[in-house]
C-alpha cells in the first residue's frame, strides 16, 4: 500500500464519519489524496499537521463547506457525494461546529444567539426552546450568562457559548477547528477539559483541529495527521502520550 493510500479504520457499524478513496479539494486544488478515514461514536480524535495541510478544508468538506470531489463519504448518515444544496441545513443540524473566531451575532445576547440556531433548525415551542438553551449553558458552566452580550464575555466564556451552540440539537458529533487557537493556555485548559467531558458523559465524537501540542500531552486522543497530501494515523505519536 502506498503511503497516499494508508487506510485509517475502525468498526463502521458505529461511525459518525466515514470516507473512502476520497479527495479533499480547495477550489480546483487537490489537497489531500485518497483519503480513508473512519470515527466512531465516542471517539476524541486529534487533526494535526502544519498550516495549509488540509486540516480546515477535510473540515470544510465534513460540514460541506466544501463539496466532495470523488470517492465515498458518510457523516452522521449524509452521503457526502450525493448531497444536494437543500439537505446541507440538515446535515449541519446533525452536526456541532466549534469554531476558533467564535462567528456568534455580536448584537444579540446570549440567549438570542441560542434561540436563533433553534429557530433556524425547526423548533417552535418556545418554552422547550428555553428549557434547551437553559440546559447547554448549565452543561458549559455558563447558566447564569444567557443575557450578556458576547463582547461582555471573556474568550474563553465565548468559545463556551459557541460549544453550548454546537450541542443544542444533540449531535453524535462535533467538528472543532483550531477551537484554541486565540485562548491563552489556561482558558484553553478549560475548554479541553469541558470538551472531554461532553466527550465522555454524552458519548459525542469529536474531531478535532489543533497545532498546540501541548494540549495533545495533557489530553491524549487518537491522532490523525495530514501530511504531503495524505492522511495518517500517528500510532507511534498515541502510543507515546
Amino acid at each position: 500500500m502506498s503511503t497516499a493510500e494508508t487506510i485509517i479504520e475502525r468498526n463502521p457499524a458505529k461511525s459518525v464519519i466515514n470516507l473512502r478513496n476520497a479527495n479533499i479539494y480547495q477550489e480546483k486544488s487537490l489537497i489531500l489524496n485518497k483519503v480513508d478515514l473512519n470515527v466512531n461514536s465516542g471517539e476524541f480524535v486529534y487533526l494535526i499537521g502544519k498550516t495549509g495541510s488540509g486540516k480546515s478544508s477535510l473540515l470544510k468538506t465534513l460540514y460541506a463547506d466544501v463539496p466532495l470531489g470523488n470517492g465515498e463519504g458518510t457523516i452522521s448518515d449524509f452521503n457526502l457525494l450525493k448531497l444536494k444544496n437543500k439537505d446541507i441545513p440538515m446535515l449541519r443540524r446533525s452536526i456541532g461546529i466549534v469554531f476558533q473566531d467564535f462567528q456568534l451575532l455580536m448584537d444579540r445576547t446570549v440567549e438570542e444567539n441560542l434561540g436563533f440556531v433553534l429557530e433556524a433548525t425547526g423548533w417552535t415551542d418556545k418554552k422547550k426552546m428555553k428549557n434547551r438553551i437553559e440546559d447547554v449553558l448549565t452543561q458549559v458552566g455558563l447558566k447564569t450568562k444567557y443575557f450578556k452580550m458576547p463582547h461582555e464575555l471573556s474568550g474563553g466564556e465565548q468559545q463556551r457559548v459557541v460549544i453550548a451552540r454546537a450541542l443544542l440539537n444533540e449531535p453524535p458529533l462535533i467538528l472543532a477547528d483550531e477551537p484554541t487557537g486565540n485562548l491563552d493556555p489556561d482558558t484553553s485548559d478549560d475548554i479541553m477539559k469541558l470538551l472531554f467531558k461532553i466527550n465522555k458523559e454524552l458519548n459525542t465524537a469529536v474531531l478535532m483541529a489543533t497545532h498546540n501540542y501541548t494540549i495533545i500531552e495533557k489530553y491524549p486522543g487518537r491522532i490523525i495527521k495530514c501530511v504531503e497530501g495524505a492522511l495518517h494515523e500517528d500510532i507511534s505519536m498515541s502510543m507515546s502520550l
